[in-house]
């Protein structure tokens, strides 16, 4: 019995080796954990159950029959991150480039069949060369059934992605179909084809960092939500997003301890909007003065910035934000913006998140280059999402609200539950200036009379109260209250049911 408890240890460390003591030297001489050591960073100390250790492929074709690792390059089973169970993958690059086989693939497909079945979100710590050319069409219909878990799971689990190293080709499809993508700065990137193909085919020069860095997909393709320092850094961020999010679709978010008044009063708030209707003030200002203790975790912080989303805590319950910028196209709802929340509000929808909807928009950005790029299609994405939620929804007018984007910011004509304005909001189809010269466009000469008539557009319809007049407004709220009026909102809102039609399912303006 002895000796076979031994043979079992020792088989247990030779898996626990990866591709060799050599490989993880090399791992860590670029700034990068090994598969097993993110796990152990990612979750609750010794709640890490492993499955299919001893796992290898059955491929005999180009010599692999002797080139076998147990795991066969990726490292799955399920643990805890502060008490609340997770299923988890991790690619091992140390065997084999962590590219995948057939029995890679299927690794992965067993936590994702289990995570659905019993409700636990999926965690992918990706660093993979990709599919294993050796294995040909069975590695690449390997990736099919990661996909095809991947399409199951979305909206019934959450899905959170890291890319710690190389995500190319097929591999790139898994992590875009789930709810978030983290990347790590300088050591990872994803991209359908890389340069060398690039400059193949277009006879462009590209580097990798360049065609599919974290920069690259944080700032411009908006494919990845954040980007971080290093892979410790990444891994605790994730920790810090899992505790925002419920386990499934059929339970709510945690409800954490907290330890900052419900009732406090935010003096400064009513300072926040400035005298001069066209000058930026820092929506961060408002969100961080609303949250519990301050915390808010944006998504996508640095794509769209004219628009912020993320998640905060209202007396220590999730809730998800969207809210215009007016330091960045004075707050304009654009494609990138529209886009950027309507999968906001959608992913909230999913979880049964609520949402705060803080509101200065203009208008949407107008120009040609918008509308060649079909504003209007991506914009009724975000008036769609908004339209579907059934979650509770409170929105807040701090400043403006022109057009058809006041309709699209969770308005009350979208089922808003809470419609709140400040005293210094403008509601209105457009600005004073625009509105008055269409109206007395016969006075245009006149500068002495479209003073006037401007100044009377003002008092009589750039304020919340003829909104609040038709009931489209449920409160005009001091600044220094909102804390508490949209805490006391969303807490008479727990118990809300609501839902829509039956249909297979909708068909978004994609």
């Amino acid at each position: 019995m002895q000796n076979i408890l031994e043979q079992l240890e020792a088989r247990r460390d030779s898996a626990r080796l990866g591709g060799g003591q050599r490989r993880i030297d090399i791992q860590h001489s670029k700034g990068k954990l090994t598969a097993r050591e993110r796990i152990e960073v990612l979750l609750d100390e010794g709640s890490f159950e492993e499955f299919d250790m001893f796992v290898a492929h059955r491929c005999v074709d180009f010599g692999m029959e002797k080139q076998k690792y147990p795991g066969d390059g990726v490292v799955t089973g399920w643990g805890t991150i502060n008490g609340r169970m997770v299923y988890i993958y991790s690619q091992d690059f140390t065997v084999l480039g962590g590219s995948l086989s057939e029995t890679h693939a299927g690794k992965i497909c067993k936590i994702m069949d289990m995570a659905i079945k019993n409700g636990a979100p999926v965690i992918g710590l990706n660093d993979s060369g990709g599919a294993r050319i050796q294995e040909g069409v069975a590695a690449l219909g390997g990736y099919a059934d990661v996909f095809q878990r991947n399409v199951l799971a979305s909206g019934v689990v959450p899905q959170i992605s890291v890319i710690m190293g190389p995500c190319a080709g097929g591999a790139v499809y898994s992590p875009a179909i789930t709810d978030f993508i983290f990347m790590v700065k300088d050591s990872s990137y994803m991209f359908v084809t890389g340069p060398d193909v690039v400059k193949t085919v277009t006879n462009e020069v590209v580097t990798a960092e360049e065609l599919g860095g974290a920069r690259t997909h944080t700032t411009k393709s908006s494919v990845a939500d954040g980007a971080f320092e290093n892979d410790m850094e990444a891994l605790f961020e994730v920790r810090r997003l899992f505790d925002f999010l419920p386990l499934n679709n059929r339970e709510k978010p945690p409800v954490r301890p907290y330890f900052d008044s419900h009732s406090r009063i935010e003096n400064s708030l009513d300072t926040l909007i400035p005298d001069n209707a066209n000058a930026p003030y820092d929506m961060h200002e408002l969100v961080r003065k609303l949250a519990d203790e301050g915390d808010f975790f944006e998504i996508q912080k640095e794509f769209a910035k004219n628009i912020l989303t993320g998640f905060i805590r209202l007396e220590g319950s999730t809730v998800g934000v969207v809210a215009n910028q007016p330091m960045v196209l004075a707050g304009c709802l654009d494609i990138d913006s529209s886009r950027k929340a309507a999968r906001f509000v959608r992913f909230c929808d999913a979880f049964e998140i609520p949402i705060l909807t803080l509101v200065d928009v203009p208008g949407f950005l107008p120009g040609t280059t918008q509308e060649f790029g079909g504003v209007i299609k991506h914009g009724a994405k975000l008036l769609f999402a908004y339209g579907e939620a059934t979650v509770p929804k409170v929105t807040v007018i701090t400043r403006k609200a022109y057009g058809g984007a006041y309709d699209v910011m969770a308005s009350k004509h979208l089922r808003g539950d809470f419609n709140y304005a400040w005293p210094t909001a403008e509601i209105a189809v457009m600005g004073a200036k625009g509105a008055t010269e269409i109206i007395y466009r016969s006075d245009l000469g006149d500068a002495d009379k479209i003073a006037a008539h401007t100044k009377d557009y003002e008092e009589r319809f750039a304020n919340p109260f003829v909104a609040a007049e038709r009931g489209f407004i449920d409160e005009v709220i001091m600044p220094r209250n909102t804390r508490v009026r949209v805490a006391r909102a969303f807490a008479s809102l727990r118990n809300k049911q609501l839902s829509n039609p039956w249909k297979k399912h909708d068909n978004i303006p994609l």
